[in-house]
């Protein structure tokens, strides 16, 4: 993947994502960060492109995203960074996105995209929300995109989850996504951040024989980001700030796997502080995964997609 390799030394909790990235060259690679306007998402992307990667910000706010693109420019002016608009609440907006990506390949994509609602709230298309942004946006995403990933050398798919995977234990896909009667914005972000790891497990079964790595990780305890904007769980972020990573802390393990070399060590693995860690069994299950994929393709009409595009 890297021209340098990543140097052989320890990371840990407190590595800067430009310390992982440190003798790295990315010329040549182009990434997608969805979600790159703000916290890790936008660490992480700046960090990509400021060692030579193509780095495409995938955000919903124009205003926003473009802020983000104009700052990494700032702070590194030879960067290839751009803006393209990205709404993950909106299948037709993905669509849109997907059709009018200007990239003949893809080297990495990162899942970063992210929320919580304290209240129930729905995607344009219906769905709960916070899986309906986390899961089924990305699910739809990526696949919409497979053809330019598998076009890559080395195609990769960063799935951004969560040490709240754990919770819940399992997943319940026959109340998932929750209703307006069964919500909680506690379990409906272990939904989204279970499925993601799930979904990358599948992304590794499916492709990885076509040549793609999928994997998933947990970027760190409470990061000071705005992932918790919208709910009571901001000002605890903000009281415990002191005892938590920073951004670019939290960035460290997404450009670690988005750069290491060695893609057999990734594939199918769950990373935190840049290290191999143990998802749950429930984020493991096979079973579990492939029923999820297939609920997924009936919601996001998938199948539907490929017969008619």
């Amino acid at each position: 993947m890297a021209t340098a390799s990543i140097k052989k030394k320890p990371f840990g909790s407190r590595t800067t994502a430009d310390e992982v990235l440190d003798n790295v060259d990315l010329a040549g690679k182009n990434i997608v960060v969805t979600g790159a306007n703000t916290g890790i998402g936008y660490e992480a992307a700046r960090a990509l492109a400021a060692v030579g990667a193509r780095v495409i910000f995938a955000c919903r706010s124009a205003e926003k995203g473009e802020q983000a693109v104009s700052n990494a420019k700032k702070l590194h002016p030879a960067a290839k960074a751009e803006f393209r608009q990205l709404n993950l609440a909106s299948f037709e907006n993905i669509r849109q996105f997907c059709e009018q990506l200007d990239l003949d390949k893809i080297d990495v994509l990162i899942c970063n995209a992210g929320l919580t609602q304290p209240k129930y709230t729905e995607t344009e298309d219906g769905l709960e929300m916070t899986v309906g942004v986390c899961h089924f946006g990305h699910f739809l995403l990526t696949n919409l995109l497979m053809d330019k990933l598998l076009a890559a050398d080395e195609p990769r798919v960063v799935m951004v989850s969560s040490e709240s995977h754990r919770y819940p234990a399992t997943l319940n896909l026959s109340n998932y996504p929750l209703s307006k009667l069964t919500y909680s914005f506690m379990v409906s972000y272990g939904q989204a951040k279970l499925s993601n790891t799930l979904f990358a497990n599948e992304l590794q079964r499916r492709y990885s024989d076509r040549g793609l790595t999928a994997c998933s990780l947990h970027p760190g305890t409470l990061i000071t980001t705005d992932i918790a904007r919208n709910s009571r769980a901001a000002f605890i972020m903000k009281l415990i700030s002191p005892f938590t990573k920073n951004t670019n802390q939290g960035a460290s393990t997404t450009v670690f796997c988005a750069a290491y070399e060695k893609s057999e060590n990734l594939g199918g693995q769950y990373y935190s502080h840049c290290k191999k860690s143990r998802a749950t069994k429930e984020a493991n299950n096979p079973v579990v995964a492939r029923k999820l994929w297939e609920l997924s393709e009936k919601v996001c009409n998938l199948n539907e997609t490929a017969e008619t595009g």
